[in-house]
């Protein structure tokens, strides 16, 4: 009883002090500027481009290390909890991505999976409820992928049924995601169908680990593999820009994305994709690494086209069809002539 009272004191006493005018003038200027910085806060969190996540939130599992908003942060032992039932403890982090392109955590349905089960998009009004469904459903796509981290989450965002389309046209490309979306949207008479652009919008959010086939430097490089991927996966999305050498063009060439990049690292690939070949050695197929060039001859005779492989049978480059962007290197042996692989020594 005796505990009951001084509580009830001190409410007494709190609401003899916000009686004072003087108080309550202080206070609203307080809550002012809280409102203000707020605001500023959540503009700084939720826009901006390169600078999104200066705070450097981050969440981290096996699979990797997602940068993500202290609103996408919060939900990590949901997403956790869910990963680990399914069978995906390592993805964690790239389903934090993930969410961060789907919501920025700031939506009830945080996932965005609605749809998944057949509801109107945003139907789900439960945060745990939506990550539930939407990881289970991840989960399906990873499977059904074959822990293709690309295939799967382009399916995310369009269906499963990309994943047979894409398989049965040599994997998840940007091209046969372009071409699946095109197929869609004729057939729904839309004007568009999904984000062709879904596997770049969330790796942007995430450092693929163990789990994460964007690129897994193993040390045996002359560079930081690692750390030139990071530089060129800042500029994914960017236009192609004949040309261009540094960010300042607003865009990179074939050429000018790796010298910039590599420049970084104090390594010096300066030059157009014939020079980059002539500085670097030849590499058998089989014996392939990330970090190594890829060659093609696309419009003349020679080297006129070069990107990095990062594994899993792609490699990131500026082309004039997509930008800055991931490419299979299936896909273009079966367009252009191939030049071959080759390492800088």
């Amino acid at each position: 009883m005796q505990g009951v009272l001084k509580k009830g004191a001190k409410v007494v006493k709190t609401v003899t002090i916000l009686k004072n005018p003087l108080t309550w003038v202080i206070a609203g200027i307080l809550l002012l500027l809280l409102s203000i910085f707020g605001i500023a806060l959540f503009i700084s969190i939720s826009l901006g481009g390169e600078n999104q996540f200066d705070s450097g939130l981050s969440g981290e599992g096996a699979g990797g290390t997602a940068e993500v908003s202290a609103e996408v942060l919060r939900y990590e032992p949901l997403i956790r909890k869910y990963a680990e039932e399914n069978g995906i403890g390592e993805y964690v982090g790239l389903i934090m991505a993930l969410i961060q392109q789907e919501s920025g955590g700031r939506h009830l349905d945080v996932m965005q999976s609605s749809e998944s089960i057949g509801l109107p998009p945003g139907a789900i009004t439960d945060p745990e409820y939506s990550i539930q469904i939407g990881v289970k459903y991840f989960a399906d796509v990873m499977k059904q992928a074959k822990g293709d981290i690309h295939l799967a989450l382009q399916s995310y965002n369009f269906g499963n049924g990309f994943i047979g389309y894409a398989l049965e046209r040599g994997g998840y490309s940007k091209e046969v995601a372009i071409d699946f979306s095109e197929m869609m949207a004729v057939k729904n008479g839309w004007s568009r169908y999904g984000d062709v652009h879904y596997v770049e919008h969330v790796l942007r959010y995430y450092e693929g680990g163990n789990g994460g086939k964007v690129v897994v430097g193993d040390g045996s490089q002359s560079f930081d593999v690692e750390e030139v991927h990071h530089i060129m996966k800042e500029f994914l999305g960017r236009p192609y820009v004949w040309g261009g050498r540094t960010p300042a063009a607003g865009g990179f060439d074939c050429s000018g994305l790796l010298e910039y990049a590599f420049a970084q690292v104090g390594v010096d690939m300066y030059g157009t994709a014939q020079s980059q070949y002539d500085k670097t050695v030849p590499v058998p197929e089989d014996q392939i690494k990330p970090g190594d060039l890829v060659f093609f001859s696309t419009y003349k005779p020679g080297a006129s086209h070069v990107g990095m492989y990062v594994g899993d049978g792609q490699f990131i480059n500026a082309n004039g069809s997509n930008g800055t962007s991931y490419s299979s290197v299936q896909e273009w042996k079966n367009i252009y002539p191939f030049l071959g692989f080759r390492r800088i020594q």
